[in-house]
């Protein structure tokens, strides 16, 4: 018998039986796990079913390899709070769905969880999450080895001027080293160099343009899967708000 108790997100539910759901959970300390819960259906436990949701969970399983089950008790009022601001709502369930995607199973990834905590703590500040959640992209890239090299240039070890990000790599390229390529290059928004860079327009669409070439490159195109659809709403979502 495997038991255990952990903090965790809620990635994603779907209904599984009358009564239950099999659900998908980013723990604290154990990465990403799947559970059945049993009575999900229910009216108290359908708010904390919702991508994003903390809740404390109790897993068992008999097989230690098999899908076990898992009760969950709610931390806190969960994403209910973001259901009038459909804005924050789909950058929630975008972050869900690109964790639920990359993650594999079972793995622990400390960094993945407290980048999913920080972002959820800021979706109610309309003027800093989009950066936010660029940041926790590139995060989650870094949890699973495919970090970006922001450092320093490339290819003269500069440290100033660093205005591009090279596809193929990942690391920075300064304005002098890149110009004759720069049609080849990712442009690098300041503040992805430095929480003080500023953020002026186009930078969330520069940071979603590079975060996303990596995850399809890395992560999910040697799955074979494309990026979630959840993430396509989003920049559509935030193209309508102006805020790319």
């Amino acid at each position: 018998m495997t038991e255990w108790e952990d903090d965790a997100f809620v990635l994603s539910a779907r209904a599984h039986g009358e009564t239950g759901a099999i659900v998908e959970l980013l723990t604290q300390d154990r990465g990403k796990f799947v559970a059945h819960v049993a009575g999900a259906a229910s009216r108290r436990m359908k708010p904390f079913l919702q991508a994003g949701a903390r809740v404390i969970t109790r897993y068992r399983a008999r097989v230690a390899d098999q899908m076990g089950s898992a009760q969950l008790e709610p931390m806190g009022k969960g994403p209910s709070s973001l259901f009038d601001d459909r804005l924050a709502l789909a950058g929630l369930q975008s972050a869900a769905a690109v964790a639920a995607g990359a993650l594999p199973e079972r793995e622990p990834h400390p960094g993945a969880f407290l980048a999913l905590e920080t972002l959820i703590r800021v979706l109610e500040i309309p003027d800093i999450w989009p950066a936010v959640y660029v940041r926790y992209e590139a995060g989650l890239l870094q949890d699973l080895g495919f970090g970006l090299d922001l450092s320093k240039c490339a290819a003269t070890g500069d440290v100033d001027d660093l205005i591009y990000v090279s596809p193929r790599t990942g690391r920075a390229v300064s304005r002098k080293a890149g110009a004759p390529y720069q049609d080849k290059l990712l442009p690098l928004p300041p503040f992805l160099l430095s929480s003080q860079g500023g953020l002026s327009d186009g930078d969330v669409k520069a940071g979603l343009d590079i975060t996303g070439h990596f995850l399809e490159q890395f992560v999910f195109g040697p799955l074979n899967r494309p990026l979630p659809p959840a993430r396509m709403w989003l920049l559509d979502r935030l193209g309508e708000a102006g805020r790319l």
